[in-house]
């Protein structure tokens, strides 16, 4: 049975609503632990984990310390191909016709230098060209937008109510109208 307040009705339960996992192609629905759960499992956290490191590698390298710290681990990289000892075997290799694998900066698709942006979205790995600086764009759709926003919305309710001391903030009941 269930227990029962000093109102004579059952306690409410404080379980979040269910909600989507925000992580690009998952999606799928799940009961969250903890208000501010957004994804449905560990391999979900886990891929978030790799697309944030794989996210502020890619900001940091298109940063001006980022691509001079680049810079130098190229040159570092040919100094050592040049005087080190596989300098020899690869010169063999290509005198002999064999294939030699590709190294360095890969070709690009465009000739032009167009900067391109990460999306935002957790799991999203599309770049896109970066506009204006006072227009920067942060993601690449609208699904990816709207489904941050909307995490980012619910998460901001939930630290106002706690601001406010209401833990577990639900629909107020309204009292019953008493009866003459």
């Amino acid at each position: 049975m269930a227990p029962r307040s000093l109102s004579g009705q059952a306690p409410r339960s404080h379980r979040c609503h269910r909600r989507r996992c925000l992580l690009k192609g998952c999606g799928q629905w799940f009961q969250p632990t903890h208000p501010q759960c957004r994804y449905c499992s560990a391999s979900c956290r886990a891929a978030a984990r790799r697309w944030r490191r794989w996210h502020s590698q890619h900001k940091y390298r298109s940063s001006q310390n980022g691509r001079a710290h680049r810079q130098q681990q190229s040159r570092r990289y040919r100094e050592r191909c040049r005087n080190g000892p596989s300098a020899a075997g690869c010169a063999a290799a290509a005198a002999d016709g064999t294939m030699v694998p590709c190294e360095g900066k890969r070709a690009s698709a465009k000739s032009e230098k167009v900067p391109l942006c990460p999306c935002d979205r957790p799991g999203c790995y599309v770049l896109f060209p970066a506009g204006a600086a006072r227009l920067r764009r942060r993601f690449c759709c609208v699904l990816c937008r709207k489904a941050l926003r909307c995490v980012l919305q619910r998460e901001a309710r939930w630290r106002q109510r706690r601001r406010r001391g209401l833990k577990h903030a639900g629909r107020r009941r309204r009292a019953r109208p008493r009866g003459p």
